[in-house]
């Protein structure tokens, strides 16, 4: 986790991750306020992140930013009686074992979480008082990992992707890279794709023109485990759609 993005004044956080919206009620002198993250959401999934890795795995947290999330991912899962379930079932979590106390203390004495216990219930709280959706807690049945996910804002979401999409656009891609994406609007396989592009099912065209739309997120296998399936198929993301609306509205 890199300390650029958390450090003990929250200015990284603060500074490049947060935003604020003020939206005007009529009728009403108050303006209601969002942010695509609420701060002490974000603060409370890093520290849980901290509290509960296990320092004897050479694992590292992993914070990942995506145009419509935060995900925060430690190393092994939760300490029972929490498992899998729990999580998914959004129940209330009662921890009776704890996996690094002394960490715990040192967090609290830094002011950056409030106790055991309390920061799963703060995120919820925080994320609902923002009017934003519920973090996501999840783990595998082995509980190998920890995985919180906050969702952005409802109202940040179109200017999330915008941004991403005038990002990518201007980058020099291929023209027929797009065309692909318009192709996979009905779900193709690789042989079909080429074909419509006038190009022979060889791995050099597959290369050139499909993977860059993949790995752009601009599409998405069908069968996203199994790369090689034989019924394996491509079709456009939302992502996708958004950028062949910012192609078509420049034309």
């Amino acid at each position: 986790m890199n300390g650029s993005v958390w450090n003990s004044n929250g200015t990284g956080i603060r500074n490049n991750i947060i935003e604020e919206r003020v939206q005007k009620v009529s009728g009403r002198a108050e303006a209601d306020r969002y942010f695509n993250y609420p701060y002490d959401a974000v603060e409370e999934a890093l520290a849980n992140a901290v509290y509960h890795k296990s320092y004897e795995l050479g694992k590292p947290i992993e914070v990942q930013i995506w145009p419509d999330k935060i995900e925060v991912l430690s190393f092994p899962g939760p300490v029972p009686p929490v498992n899998a379930r729990i999580l998914a079932e959004n129940r209330r979590i009662v921890a009776r074992d704890y996996r690094n106390r002394r960490v715990g203390d040192f967090l609290k004495e830094l002011h950056l979480t409030e106790g055991r216990g309390t920061g799963i219930p703060t995120m919820r709280r925080v994320m609902e008082r923002n009017g934003s959706p519920h973090p996501k807690l999840e783990t595998d049945e082995q509980c190998t990992y920890f995985l919180t996910t906050l969702p952005v804002h409802p109202i940040f979401e179109g200017d999330q992707v915008n941004d991403q999409v005038s990002d990518q656009v201007s980058d020099q891609v291929d023209p027929l890279v797009f065309k692909v994406i318009g192709i996979c609007k009905t779900p193709s396989s690789r042989a079909e794709i080429l074909e419509q592009l006038g190009f022979k099912n060889h791995f050099d065209n597959y290369k050139k023109y499909i993977l860059p739309a993949l790995d752009h997120g601009w599409i998405e296998m069908t069968v996203p485990d199994k790369p090689r399936s034989r019924n394996q198929k491509y079709r456009v993301t939302e992502l996708g759609r958004a950028v062949l609306e910012r192609i078509t509205s420049k034309r």
